[in-house]
């Protein structure tokens, strides 16, 4: 049985990885653990084969972003030594897509990662410090989601969400972006532990989603049919070049395919599959 310490008693994503995993009680054993102030430090790591880092700061007042750096990376680094010390075999740390500085794009192998937000940065710097940590008894797995989805999820999706769900009508634009259900997600991190991966990992969906399609399954699963229209496509494309925001939803940002973790790629010469359900019934698992 895996003995599996997951931070981050709030987060989204450790909260759901804890779930799915009570799927198999025989293999897994799954706690929490809450790493803000200096009370974990008095925990023992002894007996634990992998300590899944959740925990991070997403949102603060700009004059405090030194509450990034401490946390996102500062605290990473003293969880990955602490873990090393005490003999944890793997340590998965959740990064961001953030970390190139583009809203648009197509992440490569070759692509350079050249952060922009304090956030991205935070994370980008915790990724270089565990790179250093990372031997062949400590397996470090660095992964790099794209959006994540799922009912009670936080972020962008649920604003396009809501505007599906209220939109009279909406633009049709012909883009592509990668996301991930959370339960994929959840699937991943698992193979990761099964594989004992260590490396830098992408995973996502195994097809990639276009924005207008997917607010018409929105629309779709709150029984609504979403008029959709090319008039405004003018106006999109000039909001394109301007608004961040707009491209963030109505722009093209993938990951190739070819990617280590996208599906059906290989972890330690073993093809993997987490695609938990097809992407309809997991727009329908996340909106009704």
């Amino acid at each position: 049985m895996k003995k599996i310490l997951v931070t981050g008693v709030n987060s989204y994503i450790g909260a759901s990885f804890t779930k799915w995993l009570s799927k198999y009680p025989d293999k897994y054993l799954v706690e929490t653990i809450s790493v803000r102030g200096e009370q974990w430090k008095e925990q023992s790591f002894k007996g634990y084969d992998v300590v899944f880092h959740t925990a991070a700061i997403v949102h603060v007042k700009e004059n405090d972003t030194d509450q990034y750096y401490k946390v996102n990376r500062d605290l990473t680094i003293e969880l990955a030594n602490k873990a090393k010390e005490e003999g944890v075999k793997q340590f998965i740390f959740v990064s961001t897509m953030g970390v190139y500085g583009m809203e648009t794009g197509h992440i490569t192998n070759n692509t350079i990662p050249a952060p922009k937000t304090p956030y991205a940065k935070s994370k980008y710097e915790a990724e270089k410090h565990l790179e250093e940590l990372r031997n062949h008894d400590f397996h470090i797995a660095i992964v790099r989601p794209p959006i994540v989805y799922g009912r009670g999820c936080p972020g962008n999706y649920d604003k396009l969400a809501t505007l599906a769900s209220k939109a009279p009508f909406f633009p049709n634009v012909n883009n592509e972006r990668s996301m991930i259900y959370i339960d994929n997600l959840s699937e991943f991190i698992r193979l990761l532990i099964v594989h004992e991966a260590s490396g830098l990992y992408f995973p996502q969906n195994k097809d990639y989603v276009n924005t207008t399609q997917l607010a018409k399954k929105v629309a779709k699963a709150h029984g609504k049919k979403l008029k959709v229209t090319s008039i405004l496509n003018w106006a999109v494309s000039i909001a394109l070049k301007q608004s961040e925001t707009f491209r963030k939803v109505f722009g093209t940002f993938v990951y190739d395919n070819e990617l280590p973790g996208s599906p059906g790629t290989l972890i330690n010469n073993k093809r993997i599959d987490y695609e938990t359900m097809s992407f309809d019934e997991s727009i329908n698992n996340t909106e009704v």
